[in-house]
Formats: structure tokens, C-alpha cells, sequence
């Protein structure tokens, strides 16, 4: 439960796309050419070069934004160099254009970060759904959702393991569940729409490398704390189809595995947790591997009175400075807003 992460949020991720005719596509950090890319050739002086699509989609412009939210981005706080992000959305590009059988066409991808690296919300994730609904989107639309989830699994499995619970929801919106990986079986899991939902999200600056923090997990489980976290989980997607924000919150907050063994790694994160639920939150726990802590509640306004308590708590009992963002379930996932 304690990374228990199947849900999208509306968090800005931006990916910026330029056809390059014969040309190569950016990589970061790998000097020589993939494969299935041709040698560099200049340009041939004709006119202007057009997007070949698929007969039934009409001509897309050469220059493009994509985005997977539509909040207005800003600069991470911890790395000024995003190179997971770099990587991921490199990466994915590329398995989409392997895809679609692309091998004559380069792209240029200008990555705009608005999610902090290294703070257990799911950065690298966001910029390989970017990256790989925005190529989809450029040449015809031609994959299904669950290619792109695919592709995006293959950018994920290069920088943080082998794990759909981060770019599948980043890619379809709302909260999807993984039921299984051989044969990749996705499950969404449909919040009502009538139901408003927020996740209050609070950050410290405090680096938590997933690697320490998956290092801290336990290698066995006992069966009672089994048992236990199952049905916390069966309870979690129950309160998700019920729009049951005040369940949803409690069976976030009740981990007895993963949570207990990260939280003495960030320094006041029970207080924050203590915090959130005092001011009127339904539930808080560590986000992903940490350290960001998120909280849910159904007001936004609420969101931000609880987020203050929250930045406070980090400040007192953690000696670290926090910034705090309310955001809206996204229902949607990654798409195209810019032409």
C-alpha cells in the first residue's frame, strides 16, 4: 500500500516535437545512431518537407507540443540537468518509432520538467508518456493505448524497473490496476464522475533515492501483515468505483509492510501524516518511494489549508523546507494540447 501508485494526476509534463528529415534522433548520453535510424544525410534543397500520415488522419504541422497535463509547468527544484526525464521520453520515442516502422525520420524532443526528479511521484514515468503519446499523436495516431503503455514500459525498465503502475495511468488517466504483466492486462478502474477529488502533495527538500528506499523494504512478509495489506488494497479499489474519498483515504493510510520500514528514512514524515489528518485530510501516506507525502480530500480549498499544516510539519518536525501543490484527479491522461 505504501507505494501502492495507480492513479493519475494533473501534473504538468511537457514534450516538445520537431521532425528532422534524415536526420537523428536525439539521444541523450548515446553517441552513436540506434539501428533502425539511417547515417546522417544532409537535406536535399527542395521545398518544405511534410509528414507522411496514414490516408485517413490529415497532415499534422512539422512543429508540435504535446503535453500529459494541463497545469503551467515549472523548474525542478532538486537537479537542474533532468536526464531521467531526458532518457525516459528518448527512450519511449524511440520504441514508438520502432512501432510504427519509422526509420527514415528523426525528431528532436525539448523536455519541459514540471514534476521535482527523485521525489517519488512518478518524473520519469511522466516524460515517457509525454514522449510517446506525442510520436503516436505525429504519425497518425496508429497505436493503441496499449501499445504506448508498452512502449513506455520498455523507457520505464531503463531507468527505474519493470513497472506499469506509474506510465499506465500517466498514458489512460484516472486510476488503472495492474492485474498482471505476461500477458500485460490492464484495468481501469473508473472514478465517478459526479465525485471530485484531490491530492494534496507536499515535498521536502530531502533526496530519497529509490534505490536506498526499495534497499529498506522487508525480504519476507509475515502472513497477518499479508493478509492485512490485501485487504486494504481490495478496499482501496472498492472506495475508488464507490467515489468513497473518506474509504479511499483510510486504506491509503494503512500500510503495515512498505511504509513502516521507509518512513524513519524521511526525517518528520509522521508528523506531516499526523498533520494532514488533524487539518481534515482522509488519508496520507508516502507517495511512491518517497519522500514527497500526498494526502487526499474532496475540496480543493480544504487541500490548500491541509497543505500548510503539512509544510509546517516538515519544517518543525524534519528540519526541511517543503512546497505543496493541490491537484485534481486527471481522468484523462497524457494528450495533445498544443497544434
Amino acid at each position: 500500500m505504501g507505494n501502492l501508485r495507480f492513479f493519475s494526476l494533473v501534473l504538468p509534463n511537457f514534450v516538445f516535437l520537431k521532425t528532422l528529415p534524415h536526420s537523428l534522433a536525439y539521444l541523450p548520453r548515446h553517441p552513436e545512431p540506434p539501428p533502425f535510424l539511417p547515417p546522417h544525410r544532409p537535406a536535399p534543397p527542395t521545398a518544405p518537407w511534410t509528414l507522411p500520415t496514414a490516408p485517413s488522419t490529415p497532415p499534422l504541422p512539422l512543429t508540435s507540443a504535446f503535453a500529459s497535463s494541463t497545469s503551467t509547468p515549472r523548474a525542478p527544484r532538486r537537479s537542474q540537468t533532468p536526464s531521467w526525464g531526458s532518457s525516459s521520453a528518448s527512450s519511449a520515442a524511440i520504441e514508438v518509432m520502432k512501432m510504427l516502422s519509422i526509420r527514415s525520420v528523426g525528431l528532436s524532443l525539448s523536455l519541459q520538467k514540471g514534476l521535482p526528479l527523485g521525489s517519488g511521484l512518478g518524473s520519469s514515468a511522466a516524460s515517457a508518456a509525454a514522449a510517446a503519446v506525442a510520436v503516436n499523436e505525429m504519425f497518425g495516431k496508429r497505436l493503441s493505448v496499449e501499445d504506448l503503455v508498452v512502449a513506455s514500459l520498455k523507457s520505464e525498465e531503463k531507468v527505474s524497473g519493470y513497472h506499469a503502475d506509474n506510465v499506465a495511468p500517466s498514458i489512460m488517466g484516472g486510476f488503472v490496476l495492474i492485474q498482471s504483466y505476461e500477458p500485460l492486462q490492464l484495468i481501469e478502474l473508473m472514478f465517478p464522475a459526479e465525485k471530485e477529488l484531490y491530492f494534496v502533495l507536499v515535498s521536502p527538500e530531502f533526496e530519497a533515492p529509490t534505490k536506498k528506499m526499495r534497499a529498506a523494504l522487508p525480504s519476507e512478509i509475515g502472513m497477518a501483515h499479508h493478509v492485512w495489506n490485501c485487504s486494504q488494497a481490495g478496499a482501496l479499489v472498492a472506495a475508488v468505483l464507490k467515489g468513497d474519498v473518506v474509504g479511499l483515504g483510510k486504506a491509503l493510510s494503512s500500510d503495515k509492510i512498505v511504509e513502516p520500514r521507509r518512513a524513519p528514512l524521511i526525517p518528520g514524515i509522521e508528523a506531516v501524516k499526523k498533520a494532514a489528518l488533524q487539518a481534515g485530510a482522509f488519508g496520507c501516506t508516502i507517495s511512491g518511494a518517497g519522500p514527497t507525502a500526498v494526502a487526499v480530500i474532496d475540496d480543493e480549498s480544504t487541500g490548500h489549508a491541509i497543505a500548510q499544516h503539512m509544510i509546517q510539519a516538515f519544517l518543525s518536525h524534519g528540519n526541511l523546507k517543503a512546497s505543496a501543490k493541490v491537484l485534481q484527479l486527471d481522468r484523462l491522461g497524457a494528450r495533445r494540447i498544443l497544434d
